[in-house]
Parts: C-alpha cells; sequence; structure tokens
C-alpha cells in the first residue's frame, strides 16, 4: 500500500511539473515573435485599458494564437494515446494512421465542390474524413502493426496528392488553404475558435471518462470481458473520439503530423502501465509540445515563418524511427 501511495504522489508531482512547464510555454508563447514583448508588457495588455501595439498583438493575434495551440495540442496528444491504446501499437498515431489525411483531403475536396464555407461544414467534413480514412486503414491493416503503419502512410501520401492535384485545379481553394496544408497556426488568429474549442472540450473530458475501459481492453478482449468490459462499445466509442479530436484539430490546424506519436512516447515513460495517468499527462504535454514547436516556428527563419507542421514532422521523423527500431529490438 506504501508503494501504491509512493508511486501516486510521484505521477502527481510529475503532473504538477508538466502544468509549470505548460504556463512557462504560454507565456513563452505570448512574449516571443517578430516583436519581443517583455512579460511586464504582457501582463500590463493583459490588466490594462486596451490601446497601443503590445495590447493589439497580444488580444489579436497571439493570446488566440496560444489558445488555438493549447487545444490543437491537447487534441492530438490525446488522440495518439487514444489509438496506440485502442491499437496496442506504439507507432500509431492519427497522422500516421491515414485519420488527418482523411480530414484534410474531405476539406479540400469540400472547398472544391464549394461545401467548405462555414466552420461547421468543414467541422463536419474533416470528421467524416478522418472516420472514413481510420475504418479503412484499420480494415486493411489490423493484421499486425507494422502493416497498419505501412496502410496509413500509404492512404496518407495518396490522399495528400489527391489533395495537392485539387487545390492545383482550383487557384482559389490553393490560395485558401496553401498554409494550412501542412499545418499552420499562423493566419487563424482571427478565426471564430468557439466550435472547435468547445468540441475538442468536450471530446477530451470524454477521453477522460473511458480510461477505466481502456485499461482493462489494454490486457486483452477476453480478460476486458471477463472483468465485465464492453469490448466493441468501447471500440466504436474511442474511434469516435478519435475522429472529433482529429477532425477538429485539422479543420483549424491543417495536418499536423507526428505530434500524437511523439507525446504518448515521452508521457509513458511517467505513467507506466497507467491509462488514467497516461491520459492526463499527454493533454497536458501536448499543448507544451506544440507551443514550444509553433515559438520555433517563429524564430527559425529571419525572414518569416516556418508552419508549424514543419517542425513537428522535422523533430517527429527521428521520434518515428527510434520507435520502429525499438519495436524491432523487442521482437527480434
Amino acid at each position: 500500500m506504501t508503494e501504491v501511495r509512493k508511486a501516486g504522489r510521484g505521477r502527481a508531482s510529475y503532473l504538477v511539473g508538466l502544468l509549470v512547464l505548460l504556463l512557462v510555454a504560454v507565456v513563452a508563447s505570448v512574449c516571443v515573435g517578430a516583436q519581443a514583448i517583455a512579460p511586464a508588457e504582457v501582463w500590463r495588455a493583459l490588466t490594462g485599458a486596451p490601446g497601443g501595439e503590445a495590447y493589439l498583438i497580444v488580444h489579436d493575434v497571439r493570446g488566440p494564437r496560444t489558445i488555438l495551440a493549447i487545444c490543437v495540442g491537447a487534441a492530438l496528444g490525446t488522440a495518439g494515446t487514444l489509438v496506440q491504446t485502442l491499437t496496442r501499437n506504439p507507432l500509431a498515431e492519427p497522422g500516421i494512421l491515414g485519420v488527418t489525411a482523411g480530414a484534410g483531403f474531405a476539406i479540400n475536396l469540400g472547398g472544391v465542390l464549394g461545401l467548405a464555407g462555414g466552420q461547421v461544414a468543414q467541422l463536419a467534413l474533416a470528421s467524416a474524413g478522418a472516420v472514413l480514412a481510420a475504418v479503412l486503414v484499420y480494415a486493411l491493416g489490423s493484421a499486425e502493426p507494422l502493416r497498419l503503419v505501412l496502410t496509413g502512410v500509404a492512404l496518407s501520401a495518396v490522399l495528400a496528392g489527391i489533395s495537392l492535384g485539387l487545390r492545383l485545379m482550383v487557384p482559389d481553394v490553393f490560395d485558401r488553404f496553401r498554409f494550412w496544408s501542412v499545418g499552420s497556426l499562423a493566419g487563424q488568429e482571427q478565426a471564430p475558435l468557439t466550435l472547435p474549442a468547445v468540441t475538442i472540450a468536450v471530446a477530451l473530458v470524454c477521453a477522460a471518462l473511458v480510461t477505466r475501459p481502456l485499461n482493462a481492453l489494454v490486457m486483452g478482449d477476453e480478460i476486458a470481458r471477463s472483468l465485465g468490459g464492453h469490448v466493441l462499445r468501447t471500440r466504436v466509442y474511442v474511434l469516435v473520439l478519435v475522429t472529433l479530436l482529429a477532425g477538429a484539430a485539422t479543420a483549424v490546424a491543417g495536418p499536423i503530423a507526428f505530434l500524437g506519436l511523439m507525446v504518448p512516447h515521452l508521457a509513458r515513460r511517467w505513467a507506466g502501465a497507467s491509462i488514467p495517468w497516461l491520459m492526463a499527462y499527454t493533454m497536458v504535454l501536448g499543448p507544451v509540445l506544440l507551443l514550444a514547436s509553433d515559438i520555433g516556428a517563429r524564430v527559425l527563419l529571419p525572414t518569416g515563418e516556418v508552419p508549424v507542421g514543419v517542425v513537428t514532422a522535422f523533430v517527429g521523423a527521428p521520434v518515428l524511427i527510434w520507435a520502429v527500431r525499438r519495436r524491432g529490438r523487442v521482437l527480434s
């Protein structure tokens, strides 16, 4: 009993540390950019009367962008954890499995057909594309983990190519989605965030509630049934949550890959076999990593910003190679 309490206190201390790190990332996200703003100026902009350049930057640009990064990071990190836990595959994540590519393809197709005019329409299209891609990849590649990953990568490449072709065919769609298509938080500061933020928040609450059934499902379907779990219902429930999380994140920020792969691998070092703690860590660590990537995207080039999707891919690709090599050593 004492060891369990010590482990619980240790995990709680890790969570507190991550929350502090998130606070630091939020402050840095508001302060760092093409024009640096001191924390004291940020505080005056948040608490003082409207007016001044710092006030406009904080309230109209960096503040909404920081909120967007928190929502998208939490959504993609949690979606990655759900996918890896459901498939018992440490190589799985929404981007690699084609879920974000499916959402992006649906939005591009909707743009060409004139169906992606509003935010509700984009969210609906992204969710539909995400669920169709997830079902297709899982149906074709569920026999073994590496086959699942290869199927997802192949489908992502096909859908990305078709999406690019659609954008090139219609110049208006290309202009509208050229930055969005590589995953970017820039340019979304003035977009209405209420609907995607509420969708992500509700999905995150539901993800927290499904951790106990997932804890049993990780041990195998038969054990989960013997413990009174509903395996099919849990799988459908998780698939719906992954669709909502990945679809909402992709609708507002584009297909940001590898974040859902990195976050669970890092969080699992502290959470161990506990799915509830793993979920809690990923909900905080996802925003931290995306905020850090977004800050890097602002300052990497002196001539302008790099899309944040490029930064996460640059960092996430080595993580995928490491995970594949590690899994190969375990299986050999």
